[in-house]
């Protein structure tokens, strides 16, 4: 009798290339980072090769020479794969594909992959398939042997191989459907825009680096249940969650794509109205991780991918997360923040206070009402109850005696209704 066939998944072999234009720049934390992103993606970094040259080559990324190092290095190290820091152009993809006889990627992949195996829900698949397909679609020419990539690993998660396998016409067909159902989302997402902004409830929008504690922070002021991983892109698909505080106000939290070096400017495209809930929020709670030797950098990231989603003006409060793992206390600053607060949303560490301050930047949009509604207009105190922070309330001859604080929009329309 013949033993079963046992087929094992092997974990992919890959050797990560980067090339550093100039001294002092951050290549070498950008090839860590991606050697993260390699690990998350589910493949075993065996080497790295980082190329000093005044700009990428046009043809090979790394240049010939360099290339031909390359080639001995996987040999040696019986790599399945390279990994390139950079976004590559289809010449480069093939020129380097033909050179090395190995399958070649980019960091665009590489995170294209990991989003495509983290979306759950309808809105995170069509925004992942959109994105890579506009991706694949402009290396097709490029691709040559490798468009039949079966074999599994990265590069395959989504949509899958066979949709490279067909013609441009029937892939400019589905990226045109997406885009219509992509539409719909949208505009579903506009609509609930304007039904909170109807509300009166204030949002804050939870930005930052991925990693960096966001889901973490929403889970332990909400009790959210939204998944908390040490990994990168550990959660993809947003969460808005009501948080109610001791003063009775409510604020509505919506978690945020984590932000990164290099995105790209695909998934910026795909994921706009996802990443367009800080643009349309009150105000911003940016987190940052304060354990990360490389927060300083982490936070121009976000600032930077901020700006080029057109979020200004807002009010900013950084959080310095992590502070559990923080081994030698230093002076966190933020320039571009209007309050500041050092917290481990892990342990609880200063989330009352974060509690206060949130309390505090609601009741700036609110002014102090006080006065008397005639018992007519008793249900106006439901409306306050509602929307603003109630003080004082007390039953008189006259009336109900409120002190409380009301948004602005609100206030006039209440005064009017006071006795005098």
């Amino acid at each position: 009798m013949a033993e079963p066939i046992v087929i094992e998944d092997r974990e992919e072999r890959v050797i990560l290339i980067g090339v550093s234009r100039q001294e002092g720049d951050d290549t070498e934390d950008s090839i860590e980072e991606l050697a993260e992103l390699v690990q998350t993606a589910g493949a075993q970094v065996v080497g790295t090769s980082i190329q000093s040259r005044d700009s990428i080559h046009p043809g090979t990324y790394v240049g010939t020479g360099k290339l031909e190092e390359i080639r001995q290095m996987t040999q040696q190290l019986r790599a399945d794969g390279v990994v390139c820091d950079d976004e590559l152009s289809p010449a480069q993809l093939r020129n380097m594909e033909e050179a090395l006889g190995i399958k070649v990627m980019d960091r665009t992949l590489v995170i294209l992959d990991i989003f495509a195996a983290r979306a759950s829900t309808s809105e995170g698949k069509i925004q992942v398939e959109l994105a890579q397909l506009k991706y694949r679609m402009s290396r097709l020419t490029g691709l040559g042997k490798s468009l039949s990539r079966l074999g599994g690993g990265i590069g395959t998660r989504g949509p899958g191989e066979k949709k490279l396998e067909t013609d441009r016409r029937l892939i400019k067909s589905r990226i045109s459907q997406l885009n219509q159902e992509l539409a719909q989302v949208r505009q579903h997402r506009e609509v609930a825009r304007g039904q909170r902004s109807r509300s009166q409830v204030k949002v804050a929008a939870i930005v930052g680096y991925t990693n960096a504690g966001k889901s973490t922070l929403l889970n332990h002021l909400t009790d959210a249940s939204v998944l908390e991983e040490d990994k990168l892109f550990a959660t993809l698909d947003p969460t808005t969650r009501i948080l109610k505080l001791e003063s009775g106000q409510e604020l509505l939290l919506t978690d945020t794509v984590g932000f990164i070096r290099k995105l790209p400017h695909h998934l910026v495209e795909a994921f706009r109205s996802t990443l367009e809930e800080a643009k349309y929020a009150d105000f911003i709670l940016h987190v940052v991780d304060a354990s990360n030797p490389q927060k300083e950098k982490q936070m121009h990231i976000v600032y930077e991918t901020l700006g080029k989603l057109g979020v200004s003006g807002k009010k900013i409060i950084t959080l310095f997360n992590k502070q559990d793992k923080v081994k030698e206390p230093e002076l966190l600053k933020d320039f571009k923040a209007d309050r500041t607060l050092k917290i481990a949303a892990k342990t609880g560490e200063g989330l009352e206070s974060l509690k206060q301050v949130l309390e505090e930047t609601l009741r700036e949009d609110k002014k102090l009402l006080e006065g008397v509604f005639p018992y007519a207009e008793g249900g106006q105190i439901t409306v306050v109850r509602k929307f603003g922070e109630l003080l004082e309330e007390e039953y008189r001859e006259n009336g109900i005696y409120v002190k409380a604080f009301v948004p602005v929009e609100l206030y006039k329309n209440l005064e009017m209704k006071m006795v005098t």
